[in-house]
């Protein structure tokens, strides 16, 4: 047989099961990035981000883009304490934390929303759903 597991969870001792929502929340963080990153570069990408309003974004938005990329480099750390696979933060700080992160892409669903850019409606509207999801799924995991 293998490792014992948690009788009412089948955890394997300091592991959560419901990992994959922090999967896939992470591999769209990192396309988000990467997304962010070619703004910053000068991608003239613009009219799927910040209102839509430039091809290419002009300086202000680009550091705004490269600052996005650290948030979700934070998100994605925050996911992973949340499902136990780090032990950075204190387990009810990530909880509060994560709840916090739910309200930030509810929020995108509402700005992407408004957009005067339907390019950036279309598309970044279901991304932040995608991951306004997969935040409440990994927010609804129980306090270690």
């Amino acid at each position: 047989m293998g490792a014992s597991t948690d009788p009412t969870t089948g955890a394997r001792p300091g592991y959560r099961v419901d990992v994959l929502p922090a999967v896939v929340l992470t591999a769209v963080l990192v396309l988000l990035a990467v997304f962010q990153l070619a703004l910053a570069l000068g991608a003239p990408l613009g009219r799927l981000a910040w209102g839509g309003q430039h091809r290419v974004l002009p300086a202000r938005l680009r550091v705004g883009s490269g600052i996005a990329i650290l948030i979700y480099a934070g998100i994605g750390v925050l996911a992973w304490n949340r499902v136990g696979a780090l032990d950075l933060l204190p387990d009810a700080a990530a909880s509060v934390a994560m709840w916090v992160v739910v309200a930030y892409f509810a929020l995108g669903i509402a700005m992407n929303a408004i957009s005067r850019s339907r390019p950036e409606r279309w598309t970044m509207v279901p991304v932040a759903a995608v991951l306004a999801v997969l935040s409440l799924l990994i927010a609804l995991e129980p306090v270690r």
